[in-house]
C-alpha cells in the first residue's frame, strides 16, 4: 500500500475510535505510519481525508447487504417477521461498539461544517432505503421502484436514523427488533380499524 491507502485507513480507524471531531490529523498521521504534509498531498485537507474515510466505511457496510439482500432470512418476504428479522441485522450492527453507524450522528450534529460528507450521506440515505426494500421483500435492489424508495424507503431510512440516534444517546432503552415489529404491528391493526 502506498501513502494514499495508508492514510485512508488509517483515517477510518481513527474515525471508529474518535469520531470526526475528535480526530486530528497527528492521529491519522501516527496510525497511518505516514507524516503530516501526505494528508495534503493526497487529499488536499484531513477533512476531506476524514469524508473520504467515512464514504468508505459506510460503501463496505453497504456491500455486505448488496452481494446478496436476502442472505440469511429465512421468513417470507413482506411479512412482520421478515421485518424484525432485517431490523436484528440491524440493530446488531449497530450495537457494535465501533459501529460506523453512529457516525451519521455526528454527522448532522456538524451541519454544513462538512458537506461533502453530509451530501453523501443524503444520497446513500436514499440508496439505503432501496436496499432495506430488497431485504424486507426478498427481491433484487434493481427492481425496486423509484415510487418504493421516495415512501417505503424514506419511512425506513427515518425509522433507521431515530435507531441511530437512540442507541447513540441511551442504547439501554433503545428498542430491540421485536419492539419495533410488535409497534408496527400495533399501527397495522390501528389503520384497519382493529383497535
Amino acid at each position: 500500500m502506498g501513502h494514499r491507502e495508508d492514510l485512508l485507513e488509517g483515517a477510518k480507524r481513527c474515525l471508529l475510535a474518535k469520531g470526526f471531531m475528535r480526530t486530528t490529523a497527528r492521529d491519522i498521521v501516527k496510525e497511518s505510519g505516514t507524516n503530516l504534509a501526505s494528508i495534503g498531498y493526497h487529499y488536499g485537507s484531513k477533512d476531506v481525508l476524514l469524508a473520504e474515510a467515512y464514504i468508505a466505511l459506510i460503501s463496505a457496510a453497504s456491500e455486505r447487504w448488496e452481494e446478496d439482500p436476502v442472505a440469511g432470512f429465512t421468513s417470507p418476504p413482506g411479512s412482520l417477521e421478515r421485518f424484525e428479522e432485517v431490523w436484528t441485522d440491524v440493530i446488531t450492527t449497530v450495537r457494535e461498539p465501533d459501529s460506523m453507524w453512529r457516525l451519521s450522528i455526528e454527522i448532522i450534529a456538524m451541519g454544513d461544517q462538512m458537506p461533502t460528507v453530509r451530501d453523501y450521506l443524503a444520497k446513500a440515505q436514499s440508496e439505503g432505503g432501496r436496499g432495506f426494500i430488497a431485504m424486507l421483500m426478498g427481491v433484487e435492489e434493481s427492481t425496486v421502484s423509484d415510487e418504493e424508495t421516495a415512501t417505503l424507503g424514506k419511512f425506513l431510512t427515518t425509522l433507521m436514523t431515530g435507531l441511530i440516534a437512540q442507541y447513540s444517546f441511551a442504547p439501554e432503552t433503545a428498542p430491540t427488533a421485536q419492539e419495533l415489529t410488535e409497534g408496527l404491528r400495533r399501527v397495522i391493526k390501528a389503520a384497519a380499524g382493529e383497535v
